[in-house]
């Protein structure tokens, strides 16, 4: 069964930064392309960022160019997403999530749909205060 653990969330004041991770057990990450996606309170699920299974390449929304960072570590079966530079406006439950259908550099020019991925991990929330 494909699960993830995401952690790292905590509280931060503005201008601060958080590392999440996203640990996978019972499959290899390497084949899968891996989305991190966000949620606030009363908003939908909005895609902020991807990693793709085959060359590395990422997306991000443009709302976070700049500050957030995606890598992956497929020795440690680990996605990670360092965010800088934290905003009121970041907070939210930040959840991984894997594909198996890579469409990574499709992203930005179409929206980066939940839909595109399964397995989930369970959240890990994020406040950002002012």
């Amino acid at each position: 069964q494909l699960q993830f653990v995401d952690s790292g969330g905590g509280l931060v004041q503005a201008g601060g930064s958080l590392r999440l991770s996203c640990a996978a057990s019972g499959f290899t990450l390497d084949y899968y392309a891996i989305g991190w996606f966000r949620q606030a309170p009363g908003k939908e699920r909005e895609g902020v960022s991807c990693i793709s299974s085959s060359d590395g390449s990422t997306y991000y929304v443009d709302s976070v160019k700049g500050r957030f960072t995606i890598s992956r570590d497929n020795a440690k079966n680990t996605v990670y997403l360092q965010m800088n530079s934290l905003k009121p406006e970041n907070t939210a439950v930040y959840y991984c999530a894997a594909s198996s259908a890579d469409r990574t550099k499709k992203y930005g020019s179409e929206l980066m749909s939940a839909s595109d991925f399964g397995s989930w991990g369970q959240g890990t929330q994020v406040t950002v205060s002012s």
